[in-house]
C-alpha cells in the first residue's frame, strides 16, 4: 500500500519564499544595474552571480528554519533522484524546446524570408569539444540555482492553496517580476537585445509564464521532480543559445508555446495538470512522497 507524509501548509510559506527570493537577488542585481557598466565584467560579475542564486538561497533559509527533517529529505530527493522521471519524459524534458525553436525558426524563414542566425552553434561545433563547457556553464548559471528554488519550493508552496494551473500563472508572473533587473544591467541579453518596455520585454515576460505552465505539468507528471525541472530549464536555455530564433522566430516561438500550454490544459485539466487527480498538489497540505512509497 502506497503512502504518503504530509506537510501542513504553514511550512511553505509562498509569500515569504518570493520576497526572499526576489529581495536576495535585487540586493546584488541593483547596484550593478544603477553602475550603468557592463554587468559580466570583473568585478560586476561577481554581483550578477550573487543575484542569480536569490531563489536557491531563500529555498534553503525556509526549509532550514522550518527544522523539519522529513522536508528537507524530501527536498534533496526531488532534487538528486533521476528514477522519478520515466524514460518517455525524459524526451519530452530535453526535446520540447529544440523542437519548438526549430519549427519557430522554419516558419519564420518559410512565411518572412528572415534568415536564421546560427553564430553560436558554429562556434561550438568548431572545435565540438566546446560544448561540453558552454552546456556546463548554461547549467550552472541558471537552471540549476533557480530551479532549486522556482519549483523546488516555490510550486510546491503555491500548489498548498491554489490548483496547478493558477500555481504555474501565479509563478510564472514571479519569475518576470524576478528578471526585471536584469532589463537595466549592460551585458545581459535582456538589456542589450530586448530592453525595457519594449515588445520583446512584454514578450520575454508572457514567456515566463506561458513556459510556468509547461514546467508544473512536467513537474506534476514526474512525482515532483525538481530534476526535471532543471532539466527542461537547461533545454530551453541551451537550445536558445544554440538555435538562436530571429525577432520573428521568437513571436512563431511564444505562439508555439502557447497552443502546447493550450493543450496541457485541456488535455491534463487545470487542477494538476497531470494524469493523478489525488490530493496533494492542491488544498490543506503538501503531499511528500515517502523514500519507498509516495505517489506515482
Amino acid at each position: 500500500m502506497r503512502t504518503a507524509t504530509k506537510v501542513p501548509q504553514k511550512q511553505l510559506n509562498p509569500r515569504r519564499f518570493f520576497i526572499l527570493a526576489i529581495g536576495l537577488s535585487w540586493l546584488f542585481w541593483l547596484p550593478a544595474a544603477l553602475s550603468g557598466r557592463d554587468a559580466l565584467s570583473f568585478p560586476l560579475v561577481l554581483l550578477f552571480i550573487a543575484g542569480g542564486i536569490g531563489p536557491a538561497a531563500a529555498e534553503i533559509v525556509l526549509i532550514t528554519r522550518s527544522h523539519d527533517k522529513i522536508q528537507w529529505r524530501d527536498y534533496w530527493q526531488r532534487v538528486l533522484d533521476f528514477r522519478r522521471i520515466s524514460a518517455g519524459w525524459y524526451a519530452v524534458i530535453l526535446l520540447t524546446f529544440p523542437i519548438l525553436n526549430g519549427l519557430a525558426i522554419w516558419l519564420s524563414f518559410l512565411l518572412t524570408g528572415e534568415q536564421p542566425d546560427f553564430a553560436t552553434a558554429r562556434r561550438l561545433l568548431s572545435p565540438p569539444w566546446a560544448i561540453l563547457p558552454f552546456a556546463f556553464f548554461i547549467l550552472l548559471f541558471g537552471p540549476l540555482p533557480e530551479e532549486l528554488g522556482w519549483r523546488g519550493y516555490g510550486l510546491d508552496s503555491l500548489q498548498t492553496r491554489w490548483n496547478a494551473l493558477t500555481s504555474s500563472l501565479i509563478l510564472g508572473a514571479m519569475w518576470a517580476l524576478w528578471h526585471l533587473p536584469l532589463f537595466f544591467m549592460v551585458g545581459t541579453f535582456q538589456h542589450d537585445e530586448a530592453g525595457f518596455g519594449t515588445p520583446e520585454f512584454w514578450s520575454f515576460c508572457l514567456g515566463a509564464i506561458i513556459s510556468s505552465i509547461l514546467f508544473t505539468w512536467i513537474y506534476n507528471n514526474n512525482r515532483r521532480s525538481t530534476l526535471s525541472a532543471i532539466l527542461f530549464h537547461f533545454s530551453i536555455n541551451f537550445s536558445g543559445e544554440f538555435l538562436t530564433p530571429g525577432e520573428q522566430a521568437r513571436f512563431y516561438q511564444l505562439l508555439l508555446m502557447g497552443v502546447m500550454a493550450t493543450a496541457v490544459i485541456l488535455i491534463w485539466g487545470a487542477k494538476t495538470l497531470a494524469r493523478s487527480r489525488k490530493p496533494g498538489f492542491s488544498g490543506k497540505y503538501s503531499v511528500i512522497d515517502s523514500p519507498e512509497e509516495g505517489i506515482r
